[in-house]
This record gives structure tokens, C-alpha cells and sequence, in this order.
């Protein structure tokens, strides 16, 4: 403090009552107080200063009134410096002996110089009290100022607060409603494989109860059946027994005519008796005869299957005794010519009994048999019937069952449909939903295929090396491949397995196809070794309907999408073009063959606007309006590409092929436009030299391909680090790609993997080339839009 106030110029008595110099100004510096005191004080200009100096040297004044006239004239304009006024105060004037009038001027010279500098004091004192009631009044002002925006702040604050508080709740409930949306999706996903094991096991068991069915009706059938033979055999038996019968009658009709004329033999043989003791003895001969006719004929009897033969055999064996008894009355005629008569007549009329003896034993013994068989056949009629109604009874329990459980399949299946729509639907958001992310993160989406299996290939003879996860996590997503016993998961955002068909794989990617309709850049290029189906993914076999490939899907379903838009007022204008990148020069497909050997050495040139569209100089680009011009397109390039036979494809691309699709769109109703491109690129394949055996052409070829392949390896790796520079310029295959590897465009990646286990080392480099490519954001999409003058006359057809 004391070294601050040794420079500080003395102060005025009235300096000291109110604001003082130096330390109460404000905090304002000598110098600048100064200054400011010479603006105010000095007039407008500095010329006017005069220096301590000129006051030393000025002549003396005689007359005090004089003096006082000049110290109020340069007391307005004499400024003072702190050097002038450290020398003034310490300034003592030289006396003189005995001159006291000189000794007296020089005070009074003194005294006025200190006059002056005391009223110049005074007046720096009063600017300096002006100028700190200014600044009191500026401080209170900006104070004011600085409440009023404090007061302001604090209710920005307030509100800032306010609105964060509530997106922090609407955070908590969109979070609560994810939450709720993903349990409810994972509810839904397990009540779709409860229902589906419950329709697996309704299936079941409704084709066992199908079967049982079947059988039951066949047993029904073969019952009917069995009940008509019964029927008919028994009314067959019924006619026979009356048939029978009626034959029972007649012979007891001859019985009875035989028992009369018995009655009258009987007095004529107690008159030969004793003419008959002799006879005895060829009698008895005959009696054994006839009992071994009579065995034979009983023999003959029961042998016979159905009583029809057994009436034949039963004439037979009479028309036999007949013969017989014709045989003993011709024995007894030659034994005795006596009692030839009484012998005929007695042989005659004991052979007759006997045989009608035995033929009223056997009929009684046929009928009998036949009751028995028409009683058995009854009981079995009887119980054919019981167990008909039986079977009907099981049958309309069945049938009640049966449509029991197809009511129950009914309602089954259709909570079953619900459940998949909303399965669908939830599948369907969530593809939305992964989109938008997708969009928002700008990341490049990778599908991974699983190529076909062929004929020739060795899948089926050696242990998988390609697993599908099935958490819930990784369903549909995850993929396993397994090199030496090690497992190496990977995971993209759709996993299509070696039986997915072409229509699945283009449903994943229609969306983004109709991207391009409004107004997007999309690119989708298909990567993977030579072999692993590449070709067949982007182009198919176009001669069968469902083995077509993304390239003419997506193609028909831009045409099919513009016409349908027709209707909301857009009109679409179309262009293609085709190109292939054959070691590093770009080769024209859209050229007649003629016109094409003509400009072999014509050189494209690939640039890149400052919108991020890209075009080849030289290249044939065409209007097309149908799907039938695209697809002669197509097929023109197709016979135009270079291709060639190596030992692991028999039909091995050789150059990366690229179809691009400029889309024009206006919209009459609201005047917009949008301007979409879609580029589908087949590149070639990576093939080791070892296993492809290339020689020659082929070699270069495979070189080239390599190195395009291993650039865009680089420009992948630069963007995942997110280098300042990425090589794009390196291979003609990135440099085309430059826009959509590093734009504003929507991209996805095929890659395409073997099932082979040989190719087991070359799906793994893929799969991890895949990963890294995932990985890279490249910017969030932009639609390309624009509103169309009112006098534009652009045509779109």
C-alpha cells in the first residue's frame, strides 16, 4: 500500500470527502484518468496542452488581477503529468539573500503554479465524480440486465427441466412398452410352438383316428359282405331243404308202397323159408357185400362238400345197389333155376328195403346236419349283426369324436393363423424397426447364403461343417462353421440356410428394393469364393419361374410397384445400363458384338459428381419401359460376359458384373421428384490358385480378381477404423463403388458360402471379410427429392 500511494499525485481536501483519485475511481488508472480529464477539460484537440515547462519559463506578472486572469485561462488548458506534479511538489525554490522581491516572486510563482495544479485536481476530481456516477448507473443498468436474464435463465431452466423430466418418462414408457412388445413376442413365439406340438400331436391323432376309420369301414364292408354270402346261403339252404323235403316225401310215398307190397311177400315167404335155409350161405356172402357197399356209399357221404354233390353222389350209389342187386339176382338165377322167381322177388324186395332203409338213415342224417348248419349259421348271422351294431356304435362314437377333434383342429388351426399373423406382423415391425436402426447407425446390412447343395458335392458323405443356432437370440440371424473340431459363430442380419429357395431370399430384400422407387440409392452386391453360388443368387436360371435370381425379382417388382403408383400420380422414367469390370477395364455388355470388337481398346472413364451420383463416359445406356426389354437386356449381357472353366466351377465368372437402374419419378398431383438408383453387382469370385489350377489367361484373370477383391478388403478395413483416407482409388471396382461404401446410400452385402467341407478355410475368410463389412457405418441414407418447376416439360413414360 505505501509503495502504490508514492506514486499517486496528492489529492484534493474535496477528493477526500467524496470519490477519490486513484483509488476511488472505479478502479480507473492515472493514465487513463488523465486522458479522459484532457478530453474534457482540454477541449477537443491535444495541440492545446502546454507543458509544466512553458509555466516556468513565463514573465513575470506585476499585477495579482493579471496573474489571476492567466491562471484561469491556463488552468483550462495546462494538463499535468505525475512527473510534473512529483517535480512541482517537490520543487523548492532557491532564495536569495537579501533579494526578497525576487525570493518572493519565486514563491507567488510557486504558489500559482500550485494554484493551477490544485484547481486542475479539482476539476479531474469532478469528471472523476461525473464519470463514477455513469458507471454506478451502467453497473446498476447491467446489473438489472443480468437479473432480468438470470430470471430468464431460470425459467429456460424450469422448462429445459420440465421437458427433459418428460422425455425421460417417455423414454421410460417407450422402454416399458419395448419391454412389453418383446415379452409379448416372446409369449407369442412360445404359444406358436405349444399350439404347433398341439397341431403335430392333432395331426397325429387324427391320422390314427383316420386309420381306425378305415379300418372300421372295411370291417363294416367285409361284414356287409360276409352278411349278403350268409344270406344268400341261407336261402340257397332253404330252397334245398325244401327241395329236400319234398324228396322225403316221395320216397316216404315208396316206402310206404314197399311196406304193402312187404305185407304181401311176408305170406309168400313163410312158404319159402325152408327153401330159403339153403340159400343162407350165399345170402350171408351177399349181406357182406352190400355192408361194404354200404360203408362206401356212407364214405362217399360225408366226403361231399356241398349238398348239391351230395344229392349226385347219393343217385350214383343208388343207381350203383342198383347195379348190384341187378349182379346178386343174376348170381342167384345161375345158382338155382328153381327158386328163381321167390329169388327175385326176395332179393329184389330185400335189396329195395334196404336200400331205402339206408337212404331214409342218410336223408334223416342230412337234414339233420343241415339243421345243425342252418342253427350255426344263424348264431353266426346273429352275431355278425350284434357285431355290426357294434361296429356302428363304434362307428358313430368315432364320427362324433372325429368331428370333435376337427372342431378342435378348427379352432386349433385358426388361433394357430392368428398366431402366426401376429407372428408375421411382429416380424415385420421388427424388420422395421432393425431398418430404421440400420438406417440411423449407417451401417452396411449382410445377408449371409448357404449355396445349394449339388449332386457332386461331398456334404452328405462327411461330418456338417455349417451349423444353424437356434436360440431365440440367433434364430435366423447366427451361423456356426466348424474347422478342425473348433466352432466359429458368426452373426448377421439374416442367415438363409442351404434349402432356403429363391423367393425367401428376395421377400428379405423387397423392402429395400422399393427403396429405390422412392428416391434412395441402394446397392446390393453378392461376395464370396468362386462356387459358392454367387451367379445363382443375382441372376437364377431364368427358364424356370422359381429358380430366378434378385436381379429379375427386383426388377419385376419396380415395374409391378410403378404401375400400381400409377394411380397416386407418379410417372416413371427408367434407364439401364451394364457393365463388367474384366481386368481393371471396363467393358461395355450393352454393344453389339460387332460395334464391341470395333471399341475393344476404348477407354471408360468412372466419375463421381458432387451429389454422390456416379457415371461411366461412353456407356451405353437405355430407356426401358417393360420387364420384357429388361430381360432381353439381361440375356444379351449374360451372353456377352466373360466366362470361363476352371477346376472348381465349370461355369466360373471372370469379371464383376454390374447392372444399374437410374429411376426418374414425378409426381403430377404434388409436383415432386425423386431420383433412385439401384445397383445390382455380381462380383467374381476369390479362388486360390492352387485349388482352381489356372494357367495362362486364366491366371491373369484370377490375379485381377484377387487384387480388385484385396482393394476393396482395404477400403472395408479404412472405413472400419474410420481413416481419414480411404484408398477407393486403388482398384476401378472400388472406385465405382466409392458412392455406396461411402455415400449416402443404402447397401447390403450377400455373402455366399460353400457346404463343402474342402471349402471350409475360404468360407471362413469370407464369413470374417462379412463381419468386418457389418461392422461399418458409412452415413445415414439420403432421399434424393426435389419439387418440379410448374413450367417443366420433362416426359415420363
Amino acid at each position: 500500500m505505501a509503495s502504490r500511494n508514492q506514486n499517486r499525485p496528492p489529492r484534493s481536501p474535496s477528493a477526500k470527502d467524496g470519490v477519490g483519485g486513484g483509488g476511488g475511481g472505479g478502479g480507473v488508472p492515472l493514465d487513463k484518468r488523465r486522458r479522459i480529464g484532457a478530453g474534457r477539460i482540454g477541449g477537443p484537440t491535444s495541440t492545446d496542452r502546454k507543458p509544466f515547462g512553458s509555466v516556468n519559463k513565463r514573465q513575470d506578472v506585476t499585477a495579482s488581477g493579471d496573474v489571476g486572469s492567466t491562471e484561469g485561462s491556463e488552468s483550462e488548458n495546462i494538463e499535468f503529468t505525475k512527473e510534473e506534479v512529483e517535480a512541482l511538489v517537490n520543487e523548492k525554490p532557491k532564495m536569495k539573500k537579501f533579494d526578497h522581491k525576487g525570493n518572493l516572486e519565486l514563491v507567488n510563482e510557486l504558489n500559482n503554479r500550485l494554484k493551477l495544479c490544485i484547481k486542475w485536481f479539482q476539476k479531474r476530481d469532478e469528471a472523476h465524480v461525473d464519470e463514477q456516477g455513469k458507471l454506478r448507473n451502467a453497473l446498476q443498468s447491467s446489473e438489472k440486465r443480468c437479473a432480468d436474464s438470470e430470471v430468464e435463465m431460470k425459467n429456460k431452466e424450469e422448462s429445459f427441466n420440465e421437458v427433459i423430466s418428460q422425455l425421460r418418462k417417455d423414454n421410460t414408457s417407450l422402454q416399458e412398452k419395448l419391454t412389453k412388445e418383446e415379452s409379448e413376442k416372446l409369449d407369442a413365439i412360445d404359444c406358436h410352438t405349444r399350439e404347433k406340438e398341439a397341431r403335430i400331436a392333432v395331426e397325429t391323432l387324427q391320422a390314427s383316428l383316420s386309420k381306425e376309420l378305415e379300418k372300421a369301414q372295411q370291417d363294416i364292408l367285409a361284414a356287409n359282405q360276409r352278411a349278403t354270402s350268409l344270406d344268400d346261403m341261407y336261402k340257397r339252404l332253404q330252397e334245398y331243404n325244401l327241395s329236400l323235403q319234398q324228396y322225403n316225401s316221395k320216397l316216404h310215398a315208396e316206402l310206404e308202397t314197399a311196406r304193402e307190397s312187404l305185407k304181401r311177400v311176408e305170406k309168400e315167404k313163410a312158404t319159402i323159408v325152408e327153401n330159403l335155409s339153403t340159400l343162407r350161405g350165399h345170402y350171408s356172402s351177399l349181406q357182406d357185400q352190400l355192408t361194404l357197399s354200404r360203408a362206401s356209399q356212407d364214405e362217399a357221404m360225408n366226403q361231399k362238400e356241398s349238398l348239391v354233390n351230395e344229392v349226385k353222389c347219393l343217385r350214383g350209389e343208388l343207381q350203383q345197389v342198383r347195379d348190384d342187386r341187378d349182379r346178386q339176382t343174376a348170381q342167384v338165377q345161375a345158382l338155382t333155376a328153381e327158386v328163381l322167381k321167390y329169388k327175385e322177388s326176395t332179393g329184389k324186395s330185400f335189396a329195395e328195403i334196404d336200400n331205402l332203409m339206408a337212404k331214409t338213415k342218410s336223408l334223416e342224417e342230412t337234414c339233420s346236419t343241415q339243421r345243425e348248419r342252418i342253427h350255426l349259421l344263424e348264431h353266426q348271422l346273429t352275431a355278425a349283426n350284434e357285431k355290426l351294431k357294434m361296429a356302428d356304435l363304434s362307428t358313430e362314437e368315432a364320427r362324433t369324436e372325429f368331428e370333435e377333434q376337427r372342431r378342435t383342429t378348427r379352432d386349433l388351426q385358426e388361433r394357430l393363423m392368428e398366431a402366426e399373423h401376429q407372428l408375421i406382423e411382429g416380424e415385420k415391425l421388427r424388420k422395421k424397426l432393425h431398418n430404421t436402426i440400420l438406417e440411423l447407425k449407417g451401417n452396411i446390412r449382410v445377408f449371409c447364403r448357404v449355396r445349394p447343395s449339388l449332386p457332386d458335392d461331398s456334404v452328405g458323405t462327411e461330418a456338417p461343417v455349417i451349423s444353424y443356432p437356434t436360440s431365440v437370440e440367433t434364430l435366423g440371424r447366427g451361423i456356426d462353421l466348424i474347422q478342425s473340431g473348433q466352432k466359429y459363430p458368426f452373426t448377421f442380419d439374416k442367415v438363409f440356410s442351404h434349402d432356403a429357395s429363391q423367393q425367401d431370399v428376395f421377400v428379405e430384400i423387397s423392402q429395400l428394393i422399393q427403396s429405390a422407387l422412392d428416391g434412395y440409392k441402394v446397392c446390393i452386391f453378392a461376395y464370396g469364393q468362386t462356387g459358392s453360388g454367387k451367379t445363382y443368387t443375382m441372376m437364377g436360371k431364368t427358364e424356370a419361374p422359381d429358380q430366378k435370381g434378385l436381379i429379375p425379382r427386383s426388377l419385376e417388382q419396380i415395374f409391378q410397384a410403378s404401375q400400381s403408383l400409377l394411380a397416386q400420380g407418379w410417372k416413371y422414367k427408367m434407364q439401364a445400363s451394364m457393365l463388367e469390370i474384366y481386368n481393371e477395364n471396363i467393358r461395355d455388355l450393352l454393344t453389339n458384338r460387332s460395334s464391341a470388337t470395333e471399341n475393344t481398346g476404348k477407354q471408360y472413364t468412372i466419375k463421381h459428381d458432387a451429389n454422390g451420383n456416379t457415371q461411366v463416359t461412353d456407356l451405353t445406356i437405355v430407356d426401358v419401359c417393360s420387364i420384357q426389354e429388361i430381360s432381353s437386356l439381361l440375356r444379351q449381357a449374360a451372353q456377352s460376359r466373360s466366362v470361363g472353366k476352371t477346376q472348381m466351377n465349370e461355369q466360373s465368372s471372370r469379371s464383376h458384373f454390374v447392372f444399374t437402374l437410374r429411376i426418374s419419378g414425378v409426381n403430377e398431383n404434388t409436383e415432386q421428384q425423386v431420383q433412385g438408383v439401384l445397383n445390382l453387382i455380381d462380383l467374381a469370385g476369390s479362388e486360390r490358385l492352387s485349388r482352381s489350377g489356372a494357367t495362362g489367361d486364366r491366371l491373369k484373370e484370377t490375379q485381377a480378381i484377387n487384387k480388385s477383391l484385396s482393394c476393396l478388403s482395404d477400403v472395408i478395413f479404412a472405413l472400419a477404423k474410420k481413416e481419414d483416407h480411404v484408398p477407393f482409388r486403388n482398384s476401378k471396382l472400388t472406385y465405382l463403388l466409392q458412392p455406396c461404401l461411402g455415400g449416402d446410400s443404402k447397401t447390403l452385402m450377400f455373402v455366399n458360402i460353400s457346404p463343402e467341407p474342402t471349402s471350409v478355410g475360404e468360407s471362413l475368410c469370407s464369413l470374417r471379410f462379412a463381419a468386418r463389412v457389418n461392422a461399418c457405418e458409412i452415413g445415414i441414407p439420403r432421399r434424393q427429392t426435389t419439387v418440379r418447376p410448374v413450367d417443366s416439360r420433362l416426359s415420363y413414360g
